[in-house]
């Protein structure tokens, strides 16, 4: 089983949405991020965020793929979305100006990460954060 584990990667994570590609334009302008492809039904797509994809399903394909997907809400999250920022108030400032609902504004946190909170337009949280250092090497 040895060799399962060293070819395991983090392929992507898939949010279940209302509309792909609205979402998608969305995430184009808040954050700046690219489109890797939306279907041509447009209820699947990526966005490229660099190893690990960040995707999106309609609510409509995984209900008719027998799942029973539940929204995303910023006020009661299963989850968060986290980007890192060197400048968290003009990543929040792009955020809202693109439609994003602010949350949390940026806060310098007692380990040193500035971090503010948005809802994206499907109100799922998103943190935005300055990169964490790595833990000096002992």
């Amino acid at each position: 089983h040895q060799e399962l584990f060293h070819t395991m990667h983090f392929g992507y994570t898939i949010l279940y949405v209302e509309d792909v590609p609205r979402t998608i334009a969305f995430y184009e302008a808040a954050f700046g991020l690219q489109r890797r492809f939306v279907s041509e039904e447009g209820d699947f797509g990526e966005l490229d965020t660099g190893a690990t994809a960040l995707a999106f399903s309609s609510l409509q394909l995984m209900a008719q793929l027998g799942k029973n997907p539940q929204r995303a809400s910023a006020s009661a999250p299963s989850f968060e979305i986290a980007f890192t920022t060197p400048d968290v108030p003009a990543a929040v400032e792009r955020a809202v100006a693109a439609g994003a609902r602010l949350v949390q504004g940026a806060e310098q946190m007692p380990w040193g990460q500035t971090v503010a909170y948005v809802a994206d337009i499907n109100d799922a949280l998103v943190e935005l954060c300055t990169p964490m250092a790595p833990p000096p090497a002992a």
